[in-house]
């Protein structure tokens, strides 16, 4: 039966990848500097433009630069394939790109839209793609916008700039800069995306003032800095969060000081002055940043894009006030990473804790108990995910709810993923697969779901991902999911007829609703929030 749900999927997944250049006829759009070609997809209904240009190459002189915007052109612009991807490593092994390869030249979007000759108005959703600001792309298949624009919206995936060429700051390019500060480019690319959008988007059907964006991981992180930042009001009207957001512990901002001290012992390390890291190539700036092992560079409290923490500026109520949907996964990473290859048994967790909490063990104990092995695995996870990216999350839910009038719904993702088609191959860290070896040795089964395995669900593209033996269960989970994201994207609330009721989170609630997300969904009042409110003490959030 796995076998047939395979080929059922590797046939679909196949279809709808080729689906471009069988079935489809030549389509042009006029935007603001100019007309571009893309395909209407037959089968589909589907206009499909890829490769958009929104702002100018960030190559030579506008290296580590703001984006810019882009000069009109002449003619006829093909955008039929995907642009290049942000310089990057194979950080993760278990990414699959499109992209017509890397390049700092990398500040392209795609655009997916059901819109006929008439079609004005339609909803839009903006995704941003994960990868610890590091790696990633929105050519990405799990990010595919066909099945969500089928939902009857207009759907756009962007790239960013990345890791050294996205963050970097240093105190010569603040003093380069008109606003003074330096780092961000990445997060600035975003905000010029939205602004293309915002300029451009009714061409394809789209309603400017009814944007909502989107992201897992790293690009949860960016929606929730987009929803502080200046810079984005008045652009979105929505925001969706999966596992994800910009405050301690997980990739908050530093101050603009410490990211140019970081910078510019970075170039001293490196032996060079920044004007000769400015004048070179591509290769030797990557060659320099993988020399040096860093894990990117850290988004900056810049004065411009970011004038603040995240929760000074919810706390200040300074925010975009818009309706939220956001929420983790069940089991984001395994309880292993805390217990750092240690027994599931009471003595050594408890000394993992008294490690971790030397003051406050005997609260984290019982927060998150050690009745038994099984209770402990489930301690364990809770603890890593939490510490990892799921606090922060539940952080930026409780700064939305109790400092906004909008709507906000928040889930939990249960689902587990089914067994690997190939057993050859194993689980990655940013959702996809990696090949194995006979050294390899086994990785520890989740007993939820996983940090980044929702994404194919909640956009529709199961399909698309066929590593995994997909179920009728997993369509069920997909549907439901999707159909809620599709709901608040279009409504700003996530519920409509056939699906169960998702409450929204009430402001001064003590047992918020949680929707659980699973095969048989449904919304339960939260029993675990003091666990996230003792990590608030601990991170300091909650001044």
């Amino acid at each position: 039966m796995q076998k047939w749900n395979f080929l059922v999927v590797f046939l679909l997944g196949t279809l709808l990848l080729n689906a471009q250049s069988n079935d489809a006829f030549a389509v042009r759009v006029t935007t603001d500097k100019g007309v571009i070609e893309g395909n209407y997809e037959v089968k589909t209904g589907l206009q499909q433009y890829f490769g958009i240009p929104y702002a100018k190459p960030p190559i030579y002189d506008l290296r580590w630069k703001a984006p810019q915007p882009m000069d009109p052109w002449d003619g006829v612009r093909q955008t039929k394939h995907f642009g290049p991807r942000a310089v990057q490593a194979a950080v993760f092994g278990d990414m699959d790109f499109r992209s017509d390869g890397i390049s700092e030249d990398c500040l392209y979007l795609n655009v997916w839209t059901p819109a006929k000759h008439n079609t004005t108005g339609l909803p839009v959703l903006v995704y941003f793609y994960g990868g610890g600001n590091v790696a990633g792309d929105g050519s990405e298949p799990r990010y595919d916008g066909a099945s969500m624009a089928q939902k009857g919206m207009v759907v756009v995936t962007v790239n960013y700039r990345l890791n050294i060429f996205g963050f970097y700051a240093h105190p010569g390019l603040s003093a380069e800069a008109p606003y003074h500060a330096s780092g961000n480019y990445g997060l600035l690319d975003q905000q010029a995306s939205l602004q293309w959008v915002h300029d451009n988007i009714a061409a394809f059907g789209g309603d400017p003032k009814h944007v909502t964006i989107a992201g897992e991981s790293a690009g949860s992180i960016g929606v929730s800095m987009q929803m502080a930042s200046p810079l984005t009001k008045g652009l979105i009207a929505g925001a969706i969060g999966e596992s994800g957001a910009g405050i301690n512990p997980t990739m908050a901002p530093v101050s603009l000081a410490e990211a140019e001290k970081t910078g510019e012992e970075f170039a001293q390390k490196a032996g060079y002055t920044l004007e000769q890291m400015r004048a070179m190539s591509t290769r030797e700036i990557y060659e320099i940043y993988q020399e040096s092992r860093r894990f990117g560079f850290p988004a900056v409290i810049d004065g411009y894009f970011l004038p603040k923490t995240l929760p000074e500026i919810f706390a200040a109520g300074e925010q975009s006030k818009v309706p939220l949907l956001v929420g983790w996964n069940s089991s984001e990473i395994p309880g292993m990473a805390f217990m750092q290859g240690q027994p599931y048994t009471k003595e050594a967790y408890q000394q993992k804790v008294k490690e971790a909490y030397p003051n406050d063990y005997g609260e984290v104990l019982k927060l998150y108990p050690d009745k038994d092995a099984g209770t402990i695995e489930w301690s364990a996870t809770a603890l890593a995910s939490d510490r990892f990216i799921a606090y922060s999350t539940w952080k930026w839910f409780d700064l939305a709810r109790k400092n906004s009038s909008q709507k906000v719904f928040r889930y939990l993702y249960s689902k587990k993923r089914p067994p690997l088609v190939d057993q050859n191959l194993a689980s990655g860290l940013a959702g996809g697969t990696v090949r194995r070896d006979a050294n390899t040795p086994p990785p520890p089964q989740p007993i939820g779901a996983p940090h980044a395995c929702e994404i194919e669900y909640c956009m529709g593209n199961l399909p698309l991902v066929p590593d995994y033996a997909w179920t009728e269960d997993d369509y069920t989970v997909s549907k439901t999911m999707q159909q809620y994201f599709a709901n608040f994207i279009m409504h700003g609330d996530p519920n409509s007829e056939g699906l169960p009721e998702w409450p929204a989170a009430d402001a001064q609630s003590t047992t918020p609703p949680v929707m659980i997300i699973d095969v048989t969904s449904h919304s339960v009042k939260a029993d675990n929030d003091a666990r996230y409110q003792f990590l608030d003490k601990q991170y300091m959030n909650n001044k």
